[in-house]
Order: C-alpha cells, then structure tokens, then sequence
C-alpha cells in the first residue's frame, strides 16, 4: 500500500505519515485503532511493538525506523495476500 492510499484510508495526509514514520510526530490511540483495522492486526499488538522498542535496550533511532518500516513491509505483504485470497474467493 502506498503512503497515499495509507494517509487517505487514515484520513491523514501523506506528510503527517512521513513524520510518524521518522519518529518527528507522535501516533494518537485513534490513528493506531484505525490503522490495526486497516491491516487486521491488534492494536495491543502495535502497542506492544512500540514499547518494546522503547524498553531499557533503547535501539538507535536509525535501526527503530528500519525496523519498523520492515514491519510495515511484512503487513503490507500480508494484506496483499489476504487481498488476493479474497479475488480468487470470489472468482
């Protein structure tokens, strides 16, 4: 999923995600309700992730935003497969 279509199903726009993504703004309990819906993961889950990133290792901020941008990846890839069960489904 591209950031435009990301920041339009989250009803933000495509710079405040940039920002979210390199650590410059911070993610409302809303915006990570909405974004679990959007990529069928919990949100205690992104929760979690997020707090173990800050937990007492505190990673570079450089690996944190590599890291998270992987898992971005991972969920993207996740979603395109689900997307396309649901097409065959319905073929």
């Amino acid at each position: 999923m591209k950031q435009s279509e990301l920041s339009e199903r989250l009803g933000i726009s495509k710079s405040y995600i940039s920002e979210i993504e390199s650590g410059k703004k911070p993610v409302s309990y809303d915006l990570l309700e909405r974004y679990s819906e959007i990529f069928d993961i919990q949100t205690s889950s992104l929760v979690f992730f997020s707090e173990s990133l800050d937990s007492k290792n505190k990673l570079s901020e450089k690996f944190r935003a590599a890291f998270a941008g992987k898992i971005i990846q991972i969920m993207e890839w996740v979603v395109d497969g689900h997307d396309n069960k649901k097409a065959a489904a319905k073929n």
